[in-house]
């Protein structure tokens, strides 16, 4: 799962008006990512929504520690502080290069903003 906004990882977890799911095996898409729009803006129904969809992995810019914690805690894994265009982002993930504080080529200071 990725944290979006329009095309870019979104900057903050919590203000994240839609999420990309992906599945992957062997760096393989398995099938076309969907993209989920947020009913409400907020850490809780993205949490929730992890939890439903069975997401083993979430990827996302920054995160409060309380969400970070629970996350981890329901064995989720969490890639936090990453920046960059979603796609570029995705694409590291399915290549297991993608690390926290990733920061890819293509941001502008107004897709950073938080």
């Amino acid at each position: 799962m990725i944290t979006t906004r329009g095309d870019f990882v979104s900057p903050r977890f919590d203000l994240s008006p839609e999420v990309l799911i992906a599945t992957y095996y062997d760096q393989e898409l398995l099938e076309e990512p969907r993209s989920i729009i947020v009913s409400d803006v907020s850490a809780e129904i993205i949490c929730d929504l992890a939890l439903k969809e069975n997401v083993a992995t979430v990827i996302c810019g920054g995160i409060e520690e309380q969400h970070y914690q629970f996350l981890t805690w329901k064995k989720i894994t969490v890639i936090d502080a990453v920046i960059g265009p979603y796609v570029d982002v995705l694409q590291a993930a399915i290549n297991n290069t993608l690390k926290s504080g990733a920061i890819f080529p293509g941001v502008t200071s107004q897709e950073t903003a938080l």
